[in-house]
């Protein structure tokens, strides 16, 4: 019987073009699982087959787990101190092995050995065909629909297969089985059963897939796509940068007569394409991103990362968009918050942030109004500058003498230690389950208590807006503090359901 099944092994090796190890391990996993049958608790057990006899061996084991841990399985653990009565130097995470009786392979057991060998071997081609596949390189999957599942598209590429999900087409497409497609893989997941490539068509990865595949210049090393944002269908923006002074890159994408654009909307069911010339500058990336509208001038604040852009109102509408879609596009392309407002939007945000600058001057450093105004025409903008540019800067303001200059930079460091006193005393009124929670700096927490939150529920009852009027933050960073917040909320309810 011994050398049958090593007959049998050497046989399905060779039919299956699978490696004998792998087919050995699928007899000595049958052999295991037929061993366990005979035990009424949830044991371990192993079993080892000898490649050269087919004589095999089996072994019940114990996990070795730290004694403070306790057993949570006693049919398949064992603890430290009593494994090292057994094995002196015997260590957490070994295992405890003991023989048993093996069974031997009857009909019954050659029949379940023979499912586990097959399934065994299923999952030894499957796993070697998806590494001969993903060993090519290719970013793109082609193939064509085999089949619909559960409102998927499952993608054959000839023995290998892809899922495309409904959410990850471009809206209103629709493909029939036999259909060609092309996706982006996105990842591979060996644990998901049939289909383990999982695809994308709106994913922006994929339209920069198809720019390097249309335009050489880019395999070739000339140009760079910086960065994409799509709404999938629609409308996209790329921003392209030139490593070849003599090579436009704009219009290398845009190809003669807009062939190569071309070639990638019709793909992607006709989605229009921005093409946007990258720059190290910021303030000019974002102008180029809100093409085609005009820019006034802008305005940047490096400290919120966000940008308050002015156009006319012949361009309002043309750098929003539809919906918002311009502005929207251009600021995930660039990384950048960028409001768009008017001129008169604009002179009226600077006189009001300035009245609050001048307000901020003459509170806190004991100063009048003309003081406080020479101040913000020469830029400065908060106690911090005051007190911590070079002085020599501040030497440099005809209005200002050496003393004038040392008093100013005293009174702006005693405000702000006089604040930061303040603000520790404040977070000390603020509960600890609140101080707790991930997320929150001082900074925030000082704000949330100037507000009179001082509770994790207090934080949690607040709406988005309420809380980005307190915090200043992105109206996404304010949602998921909040719904931080009233995490223990479902937790108490899912705790009370339980009991």
């Amino acid at each position: 019987m011994n050398r049958e099944m090593l007959m049998l092994i050497d046989a399905i090796s060779r039919e299956k073009n699978v490696e004998r190890d792998v087919v050995l391990g699928a007899v000595e996993l049958a052999l295991a699982s037929a061993t366990k049958k005979l035990y009424k608790g949830d044991v371990d057990i192993r079993v080892s087959v000898d490649p050269d006899t087919g004589a095999y061996e089996t072994f019940r084991r114990w996990l070795v787990v730290p004694d403070s841990a306790g057993l949570q399985n006693p049919d398949a653990e064992e603890l430290l101190t009593d494994a090292r009565d057994e094995l002196a130097d015997i260590e957490e995470g070994d295992h405890l092995e003991k023989p048993v009786e093996s069974v031997p392979i009857g009909r019954i057991g050659a029949m379940a050995a023979k499912q586990v060998i097959l399934q065994k071997i299923r999952d030894a081609e499957r796993e070697m065909l998806l590494t001969d596949f993903m060993s090519r390189g290719d970013k793109v999957f082609v193939g064509t629909v085999k089949r619909m599942d559960k409102g998927d598209l499952i993608i054959e590429s000839g023995r290998v297969e892809g899922r495309l999900k409904r959410g990850e087409l471009i809206p209103k497409e629709n493909f029939r089985t036999g259909d060609r497609v092309r996706a982006m893989i996105m990842e591979v997941d060996l644990t998901l059963r049939g289909a383990p490539i999982i695809l994308s068509r709106s994913a922006p990865e994929f339209m920069v897939e198809l720019f390097r595949q249309e335009v050489p210049e880019i395999e070739q090393g000339l140009l760079d796509i910086k960065g994409c944002a799509r709404d999938a269908g629609s409308r996209a923006k790329i921003a392209v940068h030139s490593f070849d002074k003599r090579i436009d890159p704009i219009g290398t994408c845009v190809g003669v007569r807009g062939s190569r654009v071309n070639g990638v909307t019709n793909e992607l069911a006709g989605e229009r394409v921005d093409i946007v010339l990258w720059s190290e500058d910021p303030a000019q990336f974002v102008i180029g991103a809100l093409a085609p509208a005009n820019v006034q001038s802008i305005v940047v604040d490096e400290e919120r990362h966000a940008m308050d852009v002015v156009v006319d109102e012949e361009n309002l509408a043309i750098a929003i968009g539809r919906g918002g879609q311009n502005v929207r596009l251009a600021s995930e392309l660039t990384g950048w918050r960028i409001n768009i407002m008017t001129a008169d939007e604009s002179a009226q945000k600077q006189a009001e942030e300035s009245d609050g600058i001048r307000k901020l001057f003459m509170a806190k450093l004991d100063v009048d109004q003309e003081i406080a105004d020479i101040l913000i025409d020469e830029g400065f903008t908060s106690l911090e500058e005051v007190a911590y540019v070079p002085i020599q800067e501040m030497l440099e303001i005809e209005s200002f003498d050496e003393d004038t200059v040392n008093e100013l930079r005293t009174r702006a460091k005693d405000a702000l230690l006089t604040m930061e006193i303040a603000k520790e005393e404040s977070v000390e009124t603020v509960s600890q389950d609140l101080r707790d929670l991930a997320g929150l700096t001082v900074d925030l927490i000082a704000k949330l208590a100037e507000a009179g939150v001082h509770t994790r529920d207090d934080l949690a009852d607040l709406a988005t807006d309420e809380l980005t009027d307190i915090t200043d933050q992105t109206a996404e960073e304010a949602t998921a503090l909040i719904m931080k917040a009233r995490e223990h909320w479902f937790t108490s309810d899912d705790s009370q359901q339980t009991s």
